[in-house]
């Protein structure tokens, strides 16, 4: 285990006086930052930034994923910090109509009443990082075929991660700068997940989708899990007598929160950027992915809602389904608009000229990077010939939870039938041994989100599209099983598909849990013995699927003779100083609390506070009505004037603050420090003027949205009264910090 990452050459010699002037923009890896120094020093931290290189001491070792979410660890007993939208399948799994959470949210009283999260759940610690890029590249051939060497780098892959393993107990291999640099990725994975804390939904999600991406803002979006783990230390599955996780580091909690001007130094997982991607992979996104999934999202989420009116037992079970696909739709039509209102494609599109030429103007640099854009453009029209049927296919077979939980549950029996008696290398990478575990979970886990009628309506949606495909593209599994072809009327494309889906629901011997997990082990003969159409159709699937495999494997190994050089220009360009796109791995990324001025004569202040909750609130409204608990709280603050958690300057109990940090999806639940490493918020949002900064910075208006602290602190203490926690959390009840 690499306590102490290596310096190892990036190609990214970070020069100091550029690193100064570009540090806000970028998710720096932790290894960078010791060269940002400076800049940090300039802004307030007063540690050692060297310690941000070792993942195993304070504070990178407090600092977790939840898969999809950041989050910290806040005290010795592995209570941890993180997002109230990232626990809300914890709050669906143990909902009910008559303990409904999801609404109310939930307080442990003891520790004795923290709810298990379900099958599923876990924290990642990142203990080593480890430079495998010469594993991974060393002597591809570039005679061999595109295939080929799609293939040789999945099985590189899959070994590296393999001998990771031997050291860690879950490992992850990725690249870095478009495949010029590959890093195995080692961590402690937590199974005993157990919720803690959640606040109301009106508290936690307040505003909801109007106020998503917007400011001022005034959620509370916090909450707190606990990690367990076996008497010995080590990882378990849930259990009655597991203990709570006892980490070597946490974060101590600055009951004094943030205040304008003060450092906002932010740790997390960021998911995905796009920015060392080519203006025609950008444009892609742009004119073709977001316009499709905007259009099919707001259809999905209008069948959803028609569905759950009047139906709390349906809308808890679509709980998370329904928020995850209004979150996505919002942030990409904020997107869209911004790009057509600031012209971003064609911004980038001059970037990309200006780079061109600072190739073509030198031999050496033409020579080895002079043809990689014109490539990767012709790449990216390749991929798009089929992007329709892909997509497709994608919605009714590989990632069909989005759409229907049985079908995806049919294609992981059928595929893990196919791919068990292989050699585990030999094994597609989703369903080699070390991912058995987590396809258990999800298809134990599935009884919780389950809503018949929800999967019906949703799977018939994309089977309509699917009918409506040209005659070239035909998905002939799908054809064969409806009796769809091409050139019906929309009304015979209904009438046999609705046909159809009686026949399949009518069979569907897979939403019974016992079914299910019986059939784990099963080959393909017994699956098919049951009987149960979904698991016929996915039989059918998938070749097609494996066809798609290869395809993506040869498109993967064209890839990988170009994007490499497009980064390394980049880099070159740049002087070396450039953080390398996120990809779901441990970043730190820092800025200044501070306010903006998003339009000409619109200045945002960079707090906000009690008054403007009660402000907002809209009785009956379902994004704006206030808990009476909150309100009879807030009253009772205002009227004392005074406490640990009012912020001098605001006369007031903070609640979100803007900062200029560069974060995207991932971050949500990321720890926000102060210069001394402390725990001063939570990341948790964006604003719509930098909704486009997955694509391109914009020095002026980025600004992130965290909560304060305070607020935290505040609501555990005035409207849940649950000073266990705060004792746990370092503050006295009725104490500010220091």
């Amino acid at each position: 285990m690499n306590r102490h990452i290596p310096s190892v050459a990036l190609a990214i010699a970070l020069a100091t006086a550029a690193a100064q002037a570009r540090a806000e923009e970028g998710m720096w890896m932790p290894e960078q930052i010791p060269a940002l120094a400076p800049r940090l020093r300039e802004l307030g931290f007063q540690g050692d930034p060297k310690a941000f290189a070792d993942l195993t001491g304070q504070p990178m070792g407090a600092v977790v994923s939840l898969g999809g979410c950041s989050a910290s660890f806040v005290s010795a007993d592995g209570l941890i910090a993180t997002n109230h939208h990232c626990v809300q399948a914890a709050l669906q799994y143990a909902s009910t109509p008559d303990r409904d959470l999801v609404r109310d949210g939930y307080v442990a009283r003891s520790r004795e009443e923290e709810l298990w999260t379900g099958p599923g759940s876990r924290v990642y610690v990142t203990v080593s990082v480890d430079d495998v890029t010469d594993a991974v590249t060393r002597k591809l051939d570039p005679r061999s075929s595109d295939l080929d060497r799609g293939r040789l780098l999945e099985r590189r892959v899959k070994e590296e991660t393999a001998k990771c393993e031997r050291r860690n107990p879950r490992c992850t291999v990725v690249s870095f700068f478009e495949g010029a640099r590959w890093y195995a990725i080692g961590e402690v994975e937590i199974e005993d997940v157990r919720l803690v804390y959640a606040p109301h939904h009106q508290v936690g999600n307040f505003g909801g989708e109007v106020d998503n991406w917007m400011w001022p803002r005034h959620s509370g979006d916090f909450s707190l899990y606990r990690a367990y783990v076996g008497a010995d230390g080590k990882s378990r599955p849930h259990a009655k007598e597991n203990v709570p996780y006892r980490p070597r580091h946490w974060l101590p909690v600055q009951a004094s929160g943030i205040s304008p001007g003060e450092l906002a130094l932010v740790a997390g997982y960021p998911g995905r950027t796009y920015r060392m991607r080519t203006v025609a992979e950008a444009e892609d996104l742009l004119a073709w992915s977001y316009p499709r999934a905007v259009r099919r999202y707001g259809d999905m989420l209008a069948l959803l809602a028609g569905l759950t009116k009047g139906n709390r037992a349906a809308a808890i079970k679509v709980n998370t389904k329904v928020r995850g696909l209004a979150n996505s739709m919002k942030k990409q039509q904020g997107v869209l608009e911004l790009a057509a209102r600031t012209g971003l494609v064609e911004k980038l599109r001059g970037e990309e000229r200006a780079l061109q030429a600072w190739i073509d103007a030198d031999a050496r640099r033409k020579e080895e990077w002079g043809d990689v854009v014109p490539k990767l453009a012709e790449l990216q029209a390749r991929k798009a010939r089929t992007r329709e049927r892909d997509a497709l296919l994608a919605e009714v077979y590989p990632e069909a939870t989005r759409v229907s939980s049985l079908m995806g549950a049919a294609r992981v029996l059928w595929r893990l039938a196919e791919e068990r008696p292989k050699l585990d290398v030999d094994r597609v990478p989703e369903f080699q041994q070390r991912n058995w575990t987590r396809l258990r979970d999800g298809l134990e886990r599935l009884d919780r989100s389950l809503d018949l009628g929800a999967d019906r309506a949703l799977l018939r949606y994309t089977l309509l599209d699917v009918a409506a495909l040209p005659a070239d593209q035909r998905i002939a599994a799908v054809d064969a099983a409806t009796g769809l072809a091409p050139g019906l009327s929309r009304e015979e494309m209904g009438t046999r598909v609705d046909a159809f889906l009686e026949r399949l629901y009518a069979s569907a011997r897979l939403q019974e849990k016992a079914t299910r997990m019986g059939l784990l082990e099963a080959d393909p003969k017994a699956l098919l013995a049951t009987g149960d159409g979904f698991i016929a159709l996915a039989k059918a699937l998938a070749p097609m699927e494996r066809q798609l495999d290869e395809e993506k494997r040869a498109w993967e190994g064209a890839r990988s003779r170009w994007a490499p050089g497009y980064a390394r220009a980049r880099l070159a360009r740049a002087g070396g100083v450039l953080a390398p796109d996120a990809n779901s791995t441990l970043r730190v990324t820092f800025g200044r609390v501070e306010g903006v001025s998003p339009r000409d004569g619109i200045v945002f202040e960079p707090q906000t506070r009690l008054a403007g909750v009660l402000e907002k609130h809209r009785p009956g409204d379902p994004d704006f009505d206030v808990p009476a608990p909150v309100r009879e709280a807030i009253a009772a603050q205002h009227a004392r004037g005074s406490g640990p958690y009012v912020d001098p300057r605001l006369g007031d109990v903070p609640v979100d603050a803007l900062a200029s940090v560069d974060i995207t999806g991932g971050n949500s639940g990321s720890a926000v420090l102060n210069g001394k490493g402390e725990l001063v918020g939570l990341m948790f949002d964006g604003t719509w003027d930098a909704i486009t900064s997955d694509f391109a910075y914009d020095a002026a208006r980025n600004r992130s949205i965290l909560v304060d602290v305070r607020y935290l602190l505040w609501s555990l203490a005035e409207v849940s009264r649950a000073p266990r926690l705060l004792e746990e959390l370092g503050v006295k009840p009725g104490a500010a910090g220091n």
